[in-house]
């Protein structure tokens, strides 16, 4: 068990360090450390402050835990983060001494996916929230950190990230805050993917998993507009903008943005901007125009002016 561990004054400890990418802290967040231990009898830590965010799995063993006031008892199954710039401290039952595992991590993403695995300052231990498909993912980024180089950055963002997924999947309060803000989000981006594609509401609430007037009425009420108005505002936006920036015939417009034909595209079109695509297209070529020339004489006045 203690095989390529350092032995310390209260622990034996196995930890490695990763220096992130620009590509890494580009992203949310990213590790920087990773290690397990095991502690001794007299094993115990604080009270102190970490830079980083900690996130610890109890593998074995008892102790108890304190950060922002509260106490929690600690025993194998269990998960708890130290919050950076938080004072902590933590210890183990001398007659059941502790077995973690644990990895560093920073970020602006790193509150947002400590939510999603149930933790939050206020609420920083999670009794049975270490699942042992987190735990093994945590284990294979351990071993990964153990190689020279500490492996590829995205291997190491893959791990790091399928860790989160695991313990969100299993924490009933990210279940609850997920709900309907989960679903509706899911409904939206639904939409801003797939506007240009003959899609209707129905199965843009069959794919969300939400009857099809329920999905509409809380749309609107977080949205201010049902859905098909929005899908409707999705597609006439880009159509204005082909009609505008490129030379595609009017029909292979229609057919881009989620038309099936001409003339339903037209008529749509029209009422919704008060003109037909050719008008819009011939206005919007005149103005350009004519805001090209302005800025043409502008220059040459300007020329004229420094001569």
């Amino acid at each position: 068990m203690y095989e390529g561990m350092r032995e310390d004054h209260h622990e034996w400890l196995d930890i490695h360090f990763l220096t992130p990418t620009e590509f890494e802290k580009a992203g949310a967040a990213w590790p920087i450390r990773v290690g397990t231990n095991i502690a001794k009898p007299h094993y115990r830590i604080g009270p102190r402050i970490s830079p980083y965010y900690y996130l610890i799995f109890v593998l074995e063993g008892e102790g108890e835990f304190r950060q922002s006031g509260g106490a929690y008892s600690l025993a194998a199954g269990d998960l708890f983060c130290l919050f950076p710039q938080v004072t902590h401290e933590y210890w183990t039952n001398p007659q059941r001494p502790l077995r973690k595992l644990f990895f560093a991590f920073e970020g602006k993403g790193a509150l947002a996916l400590l939510a999603r695995a149930g933790l939050t300052p206020q609420r920083p231990h999670a009794s049975g929230g270490a699942t042992p498909e987190a735990a093994e993912l945590t284990g294979e980024l351990r071993r990964l950190a153990a190689e020279s180089g500490g492996g590829s950055d995205l291997l190491r963002l893959s791990l790091f990230l399928r860790v989160f997924d695991a313990l969100s999947t299993k924490s009933p309060s990210y279940r609850a805050s997920a709900g309907q803000d989960s679903w509706l989000q899911k409904g939206r981006a639904y939409l801003d993917i797939h506007y240009a594609e003959d899609i209707a509401i129905e199965s843009v609430s069959a794919a969300v998993g939400v009857e099809r007037s329920h999905f509409t009425k809380t749309f609107r009420q977080a949205y201010g507009m049902p859905p098909m108005q929005y899908l409707l505002q999705l597609r006439m936006n880009e159509a204005r903008l082909l009609l505008e920036q490129t030379d595609y015939t009017v029909a292979e417009i229609a057919r881009s943005v989620g038309y099936p034909d001409l003339f339903t595209f037209s008529k749509a079109f029209k009422k919704h901007t008060g003109e037909s695509p050719k008008a819009y297209r011939h206005r919007a070529a005149a103005s350009a125009a004519a805001g090209q020339g302005s800025a043409e004489e502008q220059h040459s006045t300007a020329n004229t002016a420094r001569l």
